[in-house]
């Protein structure tokens, strides 16, 4: 299994975002009706773990996580066609992401770029229909 784990600020927030991408949810409830951990399938064998900023830095030895506006990586997602990128970056935008990039054709592909609600960035790509070139999650 891998797991990506990202700090949050909002349990609440960052549910309710990334079911909005489709994503789903695993994992018994906590008190709050949610996961507890809070979980989102990527495809098999791969994961989305979100934790509160405070559980975050206990299991990180409280290092510092980095501020608001900084990425210390580039998270992707596939998507099977422009229709459906075009689709989700609406459906992102519509839960709070923020445009960081523009839906647009690149030398690498059609793709765009989106803040999540804690200021993730998110880079979606449309998978070409050979399937190479892309190794992000779906």
């Amino acid at each position: 299994m891998f797991i990506v784990s990202l700090p949050i600020e909002d349990r609440s927030r960052s549910h309710a975002f990334y079911r909005s991408l489709g994503l789903r949810p695993v994992g018994p409830l906590a008190e709050d009706g949610l996961p507890e951990p809070l979980q989102f399938d990527l495809s098999e064998g791969a994961r989305l773990m979100l934790v509160p900023k405070g559980g975050f830095g206990w299991v990180t030895g409280n290092r510092p996580v980095a501020p608001h506006g900084t990425s210390e990586c580039l998270l992707g997602l596939s998507a099977p066609s422009e229709d459906a990128l075009d689709d989700l970056v609406h459906r992102a935008q519509q839960a709070g992401a923020e445009l960081v990039m523009k839906p647009a054709h690149r030398p690498w592909g059609y793709t765009a770029v989106v803040a999540d609600p804690d200021d993730h960035a998110w880079m979606i790509t449309v998978v070409p229909q050979n399937g190479a070139g892309s190794s992000s999650a779906s």
